[in-house]
């Protein structure tokens, strides 16, 4: 048995010329609704047309847009629309990114709705024609399952890297319907006015092969510059620990775990990391981890496939000047 129809919002994102392209994490949701459901529709707030192929590639049969909502949150004209769509052609349920956007949305359409939302998700089971959700509960320590029993939609925000998109995405272009939005009042007087996107060098955390994070153990701010020029030699992304961004060694952008990003890596170096359970759920989907701790107790090694007991500060820089020796 299947879920009828699941409609997946489409987070997009922000590049500086041109219309904004469906992200990973929305590829994610489309590959996994397409093993679920029947019928799989994107919603977008934007130009459906400009999106369709890809949408559509992905497993989306449908596409309904907005159209352009250029200067405006999109929490408030999204909501309503979804809101008065339902109305006449409910879903089984709705999927969202846990993204800034998606969770403005979701929130927003649960008030109007009346409807809860189960959070956190990090995986979607089909039981008796319905949708249920596992979320990681103590830290991760355990799942739960939460279903509803109401007649609405059901709503899922999910935790980005819970699925893996489309192998070999394939399939015509979405066809596009407009999604009429209704006057939304002084909700919708927010205007965007600029919009910043910060400047990085190498592949995004989120999406890179290769991950080296650094931890408190890294000692101070200066000698995290090691944590960087180890990630710049093997075409990775840097990360990092709470401890060390609460501290401001480096910007949140950096943060692995539980209230950072989840990153699912071919590797992920893990340098004077200690390994709370926090970052250990932004990571432990990693394929390949490598631990490099003084602490032979440190948690970081029971989720290690290969551990290096020793000083981070011994250990790195034979490991950069091996590399550069290559």
């Amino acid at each position: 048995m299947s879920v009828s129809t699941i409609w997946v919002y489409t987070d997009l994102t922000q590049p500086e010329e041109g219309h904004g392209e469906p992200t990973s994490t929305t590829l994610e949701l489309l590959a996994k609704a397409s093993e679920l459901a029947d019928t799989v529709v994107a919603v977008v707030g934007g130009d459906g047309d400009a999106v369709a192929a890809t949408l559509g590639a992905h497993g989306a049969s449908k596409v309904l847009a907005t159209g352009d909502l250029t200067g405006r949150l999109p929490g408030p004209p999204l909501a309503a629309a979804l809101a008065d769509a339902i109305a006449s052609d409910a879903p089984a349920a709705i999927l969202f990114g846990t993204s800034y956007d998606g969770r403005d949305v979701a929130a927003r359409l649960s008030v109007k709705l009346d409807a809860p939302v189960i959070t956190n998700v990090v995986d979607l089971i089909e039981s008796d024609g319905a949708l249920v959700g596992v979320e990681p509960i103590f830290g991760g320590a355990t799942n739960v399952t939460t279903r509803f029993t109401g007649d609405q939609p059901g709503i899922f925000l999910v935790r980005p890297k819970s699925f893996a998109p489309a192998e070999a995405p394939s399939g015509d272009a979405a066809t596009v319907e407009a999604l009429p939005v209704p006057d939304v009042g002084q909700s919708g007087g927010a205007k965007v006015t600029n919009v910043h996107v910060e400047e990085t060098e190498g592949p995004s955390l989120d999406d890179a092969t290769v991950v080296v994070a650094g931890g408190r153990g890294m000692g101070d701010a200066e000698k995290y510059q090691a944590v960087e020029d180890l990630a710049k030699l093997l075409g990775a992304a840097p990360g990092a620990s709470r401890a060390i961004v609460d501290a401001g060694w480096v910007p949140y952008s950096y943060q692995v775990g539980q209230t950072g990003k989840v990153v699912k890596p071919d590797v992920y170096i893990a340098a004077g990391i200690s390994g709370a359970t926090q970052h250990l759920v932004g990571m432990k989907g990693s394929k390949h981890i490598i631990a490099i701790n003084k602490d032979a107790e440190a948690p970081i090694f029971s989720v290690a496939d290969l551990g290096i007991v020793g000083d981070v500060h011994k250990v790195l820089p034979k490991l950069i000047e091996a590399i550069q020796a290559r």
